[in-house]
């Protein structure tokens, strides 16, 4: 999977950048259990490629990335992002639209989000089904806005940006999984110090024990035999071709 090595500073420029373009762009985070689910779909694994812009979500993707040899800076949280836009596109005059959650979760982020002083050009909750996508793309495109941020689960949320990134008439959309709980006091995040040991996963998984076991129990071990196993054929190539260069020196 492809994954930008870009700081939190370096992935809100290159958003910019893309939102001054005009787009359409998407954008995905990568986490432990989309890097699993990409394995087991190619679908996923495709959109995943063709996205403008990719972040380490999970730290368990940037300690693979170092143990691979190809080390990621830092996490790139989707919460994280959203803020950092939200603090531009009060200064910049961006529209945003706001895009899944629960009705009274997605209506408490777009006022917070107002008083911070982002333009909200329209917001609606996650509740849909497919034979209503086309009724939520007329409303987005409606709006306008310059940046979407989607709140629906994956591999949905990539799904439905891949099918329809060009008729939403949005510069960037970004995908951003559970921010909206957050943002709206629904969901605690995890403390600083967790964070940074990478246990954010954790505190998650106490939160809503039911719904995340899968995701993170069983993903995250599925996760670790991965690399692993991609670790060990890089490493039994490098030893294959390094017998062989001494093979050839000998000739």
């Amino acid at each position: 999977m492809p994954v930008h090595p870009l700081t939190l500073e370096g992935s809100m420029a290159a958003a910019e950048a893309l939102i001054e373009d005009g787009g359409p762009y998407q954008h995905v985070v990568l986490n432990a259990a989309k890097v699993v689910q990409a394995h087991e779909d190619p679908d996923l694994a495709r959109i995943i490629r063709s996205c403008s812009l990719v972040n380490a979500d999970g730290q368990s993707v940037v300690w693979a990335s170092r143990l691979l040899g190809q080390a990621l800076p830092e996490r790139v949280t989707g919460i994280d992002l959203m803020l950092a836009l939200w603090r531009r596109a009060a200064e910049k005059g961006y529209g945003v639209y706001l895009l899944g959650a629960e009705p009274s979760v997605v209506e408490a982020t777009a006022r917070i989000a107002a008083e911070q002083g982002v333009k909200i050009a329209g917001y609606r909750d996650g509740y849909w089904d497919e034979t209503q996508d086309q009724q939520v793309v007329a409303a987005v495109r409606e709006a306008r806005p310059d940046i979407l941020f989607v709140a629906v689960p994956s591999p949905r949320k990539e799904y439905f940006l891949a099918r329809y990134l060009e008729q939403l008439g949005c510069a960037l959309a970004v995908g951003v999984g559970g921010s909206f709980d957050v943002v709206a006091g629904v969901r605690s995040r995890a403390p600083e110090w967790m964070r940074r040991a990478g246990l954010e996963w954790f505190h998650r998984l106490i939160q809503e024990p039911r719904r995340m076991f899968r995701r993170y129990v069983v993903g995250n071990t599925r996760f670790v035999l991965l690399v692993a196993a991609y670790w060990a054929r890089r490493r039994s190539r490098r030893s294959a071709n390094s017998a062989q260069g001494r093979s050839g020196t000998g000739h």
